[in-house]
């Protein structure tokens, strides 16, 4: 059977005669046209103030957690259930990753356990929009309020999302995308910083380019700094998905849907909705049930052996190795029930743009003769 992959972008003729242009034109006194009509656009259709291309998203929570001073001593909480990417950028600033569990239908941070974990030390919350769902905002908001504390948001996965009308990326003081290839939008590898806060935005802008003033020709360097920008080429790829982003969207959408209705009598969770949002899908992600008796690892091996291409369900980051010295494992397990439940029993379906209708009744046939073998 020809190989069902787990994710990819769609790519049309608008992309490629815009990525031409820029390669053809964008030098000399071009050289930036393509950034800023992409940034421009990101951040007409965000909803905010400003807009930073960036090489990643990890760049973008880099610059965000420096903008907003956090640095050595400070804690910051991360949900357990997220790439470490969410995270990895608060060692760079020597601060420390408190993990909290996250809601068993959204799998995004939950607000008891966020304010459960804060202490003197806490300076911010970063909220992850977990496979393009989006958390219980308003009960983030009351915590973060009532605490005093910066919600940094990593919408890396998130593009489109919704909550009670606000766009994912402008839930928070600062918000972050990337587009990786997987991602429903794509600049080959890259990112997006967004923020309403003009300070923060410009302190991004100094720290990215070197600890470089904006207009400096003098190559006075104020601060050892960053090079975190993205080439023309990327930026002219960008602008082309943006503009035909809500197909994208749209299309993530529907294969959702195809999946859910292919799987609706089984005993499964698949991604929620919850009222007042928009989920926008990245992966269809699934959790079998636990009486079934079989792990995610088991249903990997199983798929690939039928030549169809899944990924595991994030692990709880304080189980994984590169945090086995914050030593936060033995109570997490107690802490964070909810996500040591869901993970070792949950993958992320084909859920690429190329996917039809046909290849997700094969991936769910497949997935079925699974759970009864």
């Amino acid at each position: 059977m020809e190989k069902i992959f787990v994710s990819g972008p769609s790519i049309t003729e608008k992309e490629i005669q815009y990525v031409t242009d820029a390669v053809t034109n964008a030098w000399y006194g071009n050289a930036n046209i393509y950034h800023e009509k992409f940034e421009a656009k990101f951040a007409e259709y965000i909803g905010v103030e400003y807009a930073m291309a960036l090489p990643s998203c990890t760049s973008g929570i880099h610059l965000a957690l420096m903008a907003l001073g956090i640095s050595h001593g400070d804690e910051v909480i991360v949900p357990e259930i997220t790439w470490i990417a969410t995270a990895a950028p608060l060692n760079y600033v020597g601060a420390t990753p408190v993990f909290v569990d996250v809601d068993k239908d959204t799998w995004c941070i939950d607000a008891k356990s966020v304010e459960n974990a804060i202490t003197e030390k806490t300076k911010a919350i970063i909220i992850v929009d977990l496979y393009g769902n989006v958390p219980n905002m308003n009960e983030i908001w009351k915590v973060a309020e009532k605490y005093s504390l910066t919600i940094i948001e990593d919408a890396a996965e998130a593009i489109g999302g919704t909550y009670k009308g606000k766009k994912a990326g402008d839930l928070g003081a600062i918000g972050l995308f990337s587009f990786h290839g997987s991602k429903t939008m794509t600049t080959g590898e890259g990112g997006m910083f967004v923020t309403h806060d003009k300070t923060l935005y410009e302190r991004a802008l100094f720290l990215r380019d070197h600890g470089r003033m904006p207009g400096d020709v003098m190559f006075m360097n104020r601060e050892v700094a960053y090079k975190y920008k993205m080439s023309s080429m990327q930026a002219a790829l960008g602008l082309a998905q943006i503009e035909r982003i809500e197909e994208l969207i749209e299309r993530k959408r529907e294969i959702f849907y195809w999946y859910k209705e292919e799987l609706g009598s089984i005993d499964i969770q698949l991604n929620s909705e919850t009222e007042g949002t928009r989920n926008a899908y990245w992966m269809v992600s699934v959790i079998l049930n636990k009486n079934f008796g079989k792990k995610k690892e088991a249903l990997i091996d199983y798929m690939k052996k039928q030549n169809i291409d899944t990924r595991p369900f994030f692990n709880p980051l304080s189980s994984i190795p590169a945090y086995k010295d914050l030593g936060q494992i033995q109570q997490a397990k107690i802490k964070n029930p909810v996500s040591y439940a869901i993970s070792p029993y949950a993958i992320n379906l084909p859920s690429g743009l190329d996917m039809t209708r046909e290849k997700v009744r094969k991936v769910c046939n497949i997935l079925k003769n699974f759970i009864t073998a």
